[in-house]
């Protein structure tokens, strides 16, 4: 079993929510009727100390949403650089943020924030370094508003359950204020009006999904795992220029070391060079791994220079070939990269173009899940209590393709950062503007810390309005180890959906 934690969707989660564009909301009379909503992003870095060994270092990447005047919500992910020997170790949280001015651009900061994850060098050491995989996190600070961005620092305590980390340090942080107009989920699939079209074609940018099966073939192991790593890795791009983009993408093993984690982030070029084929070029930067002893990346610092070329198969989807470099600076870890990959591009209307823009649109879901009647090789195991996300892509009315991910906030087997990662198909009762009741059901493939998993699940979901709904679901999960060891549990979720459309082509 990985002794680190699995790398939370809510990084997906965070790369849709804080990017998505400019969207449009229609009403009876034809025009466009935007909604804007403000967003805050920040960027946090940490150093902490670990009692007996070496400090470890957490740069983090939060999104929050304002609920009140000076209250936001929202949710983030850990992940360690340049310090100690912890590569792997990620943890996502969920917190509120105080933000209240004081004179001029001054500010005070107060937040509060639970979550799960966790890692170590070693499956051994994961145990002192990471405890059960719960933690907590408080701070204070003072920072100073720029306008386009603000800084300051914090006091923050971190603290992990029957861990040794558990201390008050500094905490340095960047707010980036965001702001984007929502349309509703109920019109997916409908073309927008020509109000909205014209205020999509002035205000949205491009976007890119990209789903990648990629191969990590090592060059010299150090580590004692000395095979081809294989991954899922999920990134979502934005042009800011007509050609340039920056890049979030979130990698998760599921062969060889299933749930291996990275996060990545950096910007890209792209070159059309024939009407179907189009290349592109982009450099990554960030922290993943394993345990260090088994794939040594060090302290986590990644850097990830890859080369791809697409194919389009029509104006929205794509598909490509891919060969890079991911290395850790730090350490030992060398690889070579190929992969295969699904592009889902997410464009504006724009003059010349033919036919209209519809509406495509995504629900995000954050749940929280129980694993109950857990067995691994038929011996009966506690409860594991879960954090995650799911995120939908609408089909039709009735079809939709979900992507869900989960990591645990108490240990399993002794050690912390149990995690799943799932997608495959979902099936749910058409829901008219007026109704609240939906009935689902959906079946998944993915992994667990154990390697290949498979979901089944249903349930319902109330319809709040058309931007929020609840969700509860059952389900079963079984999945099997290299050695064919089986594990099975059933599942208990209860969700916050969050629905929207974007403008696309």
């Amino acid at each position: 079993m990985s002794p680190r934690p699995f790398l939370s969707a809510s990084a997906l989660t965070l790369g849709l929510l804080a990017a998505v564009p400019a969207l449009a909301q229609y009403n009876a009379t034809g025009e466009s009727s935007l909604r804007r909503n403000d967003a805050l992003i920040t960027l946090d870095y940490q150093k902490i100390r670990v009692p007996g060994d070496a400090p470890i270092d957490f740069m983090g990447f939060h999104l929050y949403h304002p609920v009140g005047e000076r209250l936001h919500l929202g949710a983030g992910v850990y992940a360690p650089l340049v310090h100690g020997g912890y590569g792997g170790f990620m943890a996502f949280d969920l917190g509120a943020y105080l933000r209240q001015p004081i004179s001029g651009p001054l500010f005070a900061t107060a937040g509060l924030s639970a979550g799960g994850g966790g890692g170590g060098r070693s499956m051994a050491q994961s145990k002192v370094l990471s405890g059960t995989g719960g933690f907590v996190k408080g701070h204070l600070g003072l920072g100073w508003d720029f306008g386009r961005f603000a800084v300051g620092v914090n006091a923050s305590r971190v603290k992990f359950r029957s861990s040794a980390i558990d201390g008050t340090q500094a905490n340095l942080f960047v707010e980036i204020p965001y702001h984007y107009l929502t349309g509703p989920y109920a019109s997916d699939g409908q073309p927008l009006s020509p109000a909205d079209e014209r205020r999509a074609s002035a205000e949205v940018g491009e976007n890119m999904l990209s789903v990648t099966l990629d191969n990590y073939r090592q060059s010299d192991p150090q580590g004692s795992f000395t095979g081809t790593l294989r991954l899922a890795d999920l990134q979502y791009s934005h042009f800011f220029a007509p050609d340039t983009y920056w890049f979030g993408a979130i990698g998760v093993g599921y062969r060889g070391l299933p749930i291996y984690n990275q996060v990545l982030g950096g910007i890209g070029q792209r070159w059309r060079v024939a009407p179907r084929w189009t290349l592109y070029g982009q450099l990554g930067l960030g922290s993943g791994g394993y345990s260090p002893e088994q794939f040594d990346t060090g302290p986590g610092l990644l850097v990830y220079p890859k080369l791809s070329a697409e194919y389009a198969l029509s104006r929205t989807l794509g598909v490509a070939l891919s060969v890079g470099h991911m290395s850790a600076p730090k350490a030992s870890s060398r690889n070579q990269t190929y992969g295969l990959a699904l592009v889902h591009h997410l464009r504006p209307s724009r003059p010349g173009d033919e036919g209209s823009a519809h509406w495509q649109g995504f629900r995000v879901s954050l749940f929280h899940q129980t694993d109950f009647k857990l067995s691994y090789r038929d011996i009966d195991r506690p409860p594991l209590q879960m954090i995650g996300v799911q995120v939908d892509v609408p089909l039709d009315e009735r079809w939709y393709v979900p992507v869900q991910a989960a990591v645990a906030y108490n240990a399993y087997l002794g050690y912390p950062g149990y995690g799943e990662l799932l997608t495959g198909v979902g099936l749910q009762s058409r829901a008219g503007r007026h109704d609240h009741w939906q009935w689902f059901g959906q079946g998944m493939v993915g992994a667990n810390v154990h390697g290949t998993a498979v979901k089944a699940s249903g349930g319902v979901r109330y319809i709040l309005d058309d931007r929020l709904s609840l969700s509860m679901n059952l389900g079963q999960l079984q999945a099997r180890n290299s050695s064919g060891a089986r594990f099975s549990a059933a599942t208990v979720g209860l969700g916050l959906d969050y629905r929207f459309s974007m403008p696309t082509r």
